[in-house]
């Protein structure tokens, strides 16, 4: 059966477009409190769920080793803007790597900072990899390679011990066996994993109340989860959804967008993990559907 309609578009009282897709809310013991549509077929998390490939960053000892503190690890979660205070951090963490921007493997895209943009176009500047919204969470991974002795090139690869690191404790945050995992490339060249929506939204919340965890990833959700609280903007960027949300709940509430219509958020003071997909993948769509999962 198709998705519910989760948001109608109305011009004057003409319903002109409709949205469906599907959301979850649950507790880290799998209680489900809310559930729309299909929530067992896998989906592709896309960015929403960066602060869990993030987790290694923290659970290997590299963010202490490198001296990193909260700024740098709600990069590591970032879908950034690439305004001057994501890419100048970017650059310096990979400095303190002994790296350069030309070591990361999630090619070059525009700021999508409209201001920043036009500066750089007035000045012919040319966007670097650090201008990649994903370029924190590649500056991570490259980080517990450097941490663990592994090679900086080909980090991105699925067989790469880095990713592979990622897929171990993804599986085990969402309760999933790694071999239902379906890999995929993203758009920055990483490895995107496809589980059901449950999962996703199971592993959020666990993210939140993090007692059930191993001492490694216990101590990496709190502190990724207080380094976006604390740095929503270095996370998200300037008048975006994300950090707004983050700001206007004074941190209670961490929420990540994702490509294609998906949305991941976790209260963790309520012990709560929230996943949404809209069917097709409309953001406009997705950013009205993520209130229905708040409300519910």
């Amino acid at each position: 059966m198709a998705n519910p309609v989760l948001v109608e578009m109305v011009r004057g009282d003409l319903v002109e477009s409709i949205h469906r897709g599907a959301f979850i809310v649950c507790r880290a013991d799998g209680q489900v409190l809310a559930e729309a549509g299909d929530t067992e077929s896998p989906i592709f998390p896309r960015s929403s769920y960066k602060m869990m490939q993030a987790l290694p960053l923290v659970a290997t000892g590299a963010a202490d080793a490198f001296g990193l503190g909260a700024e740098e690890l709600s990069l590591a979660c970032a879908s950034h803007s690439s305004e001057p205070m994501h890419t100048e951090r970017v650059d310096a963490w990979l400095a303190k790597l002994g790296l350069t921007d030309a070591d990361l493997e999630c090619g070059a895209h525009p700021s999508r900072h409209i201001p920043t943009r036009d500066a750089m176009t007035l000045a012919h500047e040319e966007p670097r990899r650090v201008h990649n919204n994903c370029s924190g969470k590649h500056a991570g991974f490259l980080s517990v390679a450097k941490h663990l002795g592994l090679p900086t090139r080909d980090y991105v690869k699925l067989d790469h011990p880095v990713q592979q690191d990622v897929i171990r404790r993804i599986a085990q945050v969402c309760e999933i066996e790694p071999a239902r995992l379906i890999p995929g490339t993203d758009g920055c060249a990483a490895p995107n994993l496809a589980m059901p929506l449950k999962n996703l939204a199971l592993g959020f919340a666990k993210l939140a109340t993090p007692a059930s965890l191993p001492d490694d990833l216990r101590d990496a959700a709190n502190r990724l989860a207080a380094a976006v609280a604390a740095h929503p903007r270095l996370m998200s960027g300037t008048d975006r959804a994300c950090a707004e949300l983050v700001e206007a709940t004074k941190g209670r509430a961490l929420v990540k967008i994702g490509a294609e219509g998906v949305y991941t958020g976790m209260v963790p003071e309520l012990g709560l993990g929230i996943a949404l997909k809209v069917d097709d993948g409309a953001f406009r769509g997705h950013y009205s559907a993520s209130c229905c999962a708040w409300a519910a």
